[in-house]
């Protein structure tokens, strides 16, 4: 008996990396200047509490979000820290030439070399129209995504491309440390690919939900070590309400599940403050969507104990290495406050 509390507790105190999602949302009685101003400041907690990594999302055409050129302001934060990697989660490249996107990460990765993540994803990060927009109204030619992103690496890393268009040309600043990359996924579809590209695999599961140890199997069991990873690395960010207490967890979770239920009716607005969230009258079937994805594990609500108890568990069921937050707190007093509660029992 002994022997299993002793291990126990070893197991506790062994420390996990730990890291930031950060979509800039923009609170109500706050402005997008504001949000991205609390994006520095959560940069900075993060640095001075021993964080791993933060990364900025990329959203278009929403007013309740402020975050839509996260290569921009990782270059602001990785300005404002000191060892905090920063970087994007992320660059939604169909919208970009691979040659300009090269040319922007090795710029940060020369800026703040061994700090810069270059993170990139799939889907368009907006809706139709701002897709259009960013094609300058052009329709879109479907392209192999996973082709454009060995695109971007061979250009960040300097290897020959064979195609004609590429062909002859060099993605400046030229021998930079590189920075890691990672592709996101959400569903386990890209989780061969990635694996096979050599860059780290970022999972949402705050999205959906579908995290399983067969989508991390099939990624580390294909995976090709390249100049930008020499190992399998899973992240798994997951959305989290932490209080000191698991009454006041809740109070501060319920804004955060309303944002969900309101997304799906198709009602994009400002996050309702905790004590306005309380009086929303919920329909059993809006209970029944929350609760969902509560057992779901899209959104984890409890003390900081509670948290890293659940993280641990899932970390041994799945086999994932890192965790980001999403730092969807329904105010920036409350963001702060959970990740310090966070980084205290995990770090």
């Amino acid at each position: 008996m002994m022997i299993v509390i002793f291990a126990t507790l070893i197991e506790r105190v062994i420390p996990m990396r730990i890291g930031i999602l950060d979509q800039a949302p923009i609170a109500k009685g706050n402005t997008a200047t504001g949000a991205l101003q609390n994006a520095v400041e959560t940069a900075k907690l993060a640095d001075e509490l021993g964080y791993h990594r933060m990364w900025m999302a990329e959203h278009h055409n929403l007013r309740t979000l402020a975050s839509s050129a996260p290569e921009i302001t990782a270059s602001f934060l990785a300005a404002k820290t000191s060892r905090l990697r920063i970087g994007t989660g992320g660059v939604m490249m169909m919208h970009y030439a691979p040659y300009k996107v090269a040319e922007v990460f090795k710029t940060l990765s020369a800026l703040a070399p061994g700090r810069i993540d270059f993170g990139a994803g799939r889907a368009p990060g907006g809706d139709h129209r701002s897709t259009q927009a960013l094609a300058v109204g052009r329709p879109y030619i479907p392209t192999d995504l996973y082709d454009k992103f060995h695109t971007i690496l061979s250009l960040i890393g300097e290897s020959p491309i064979e195609d004609s268009l590429h062909d002859d040309i060099v993605a400046t600043p030229a021998d930079i440390v590189l920075p890691e990359a990672w592709l996101l996924g959400s569903t386990g579809n890209s989780a061969i690919r990635t694996g096979r590209l050599g860059v780290g695999y970022s999972f949402a599961q705050f999205f959906n939900g579908e995290m399983s140890k067969e989508i991390f199997d099939a990624y580390r069991s294909n995976f090709m070590p390249s100049a930008f990873m020499e190992k399998p690395v899973i992240s798994v960010t997951y959305s989290v309400s932490v209080a000191e207490t698991r009454e006041e967890a809740e109070y501060i979770a319920l804004p955060v599940d309303l944002g969900r239920l309101f997304l799906m009716k198709g009602r994009i607005q400002q996050p309702l403050a905790p004590e306005e969230a309380r009086d929303y009258p919920l329909s059993e079937v809006d209970r029944s969507f929350i609760e969902s994805n509560r057992e779901r594990g899209l959104h984890l609500v409890g003390t900081a104990a509670d948290i890293a108890d659940q993280l641990r568990a899932d970390q041994e069921q799945y086999g994932f290495d890192e965790v980001m937050f999403s730092a969807s707190a329904p105010s920036q007093e409350i963001r702060l406050n959970q990740l310090r509660l966070l980084a205290k029992e995990l770090l």
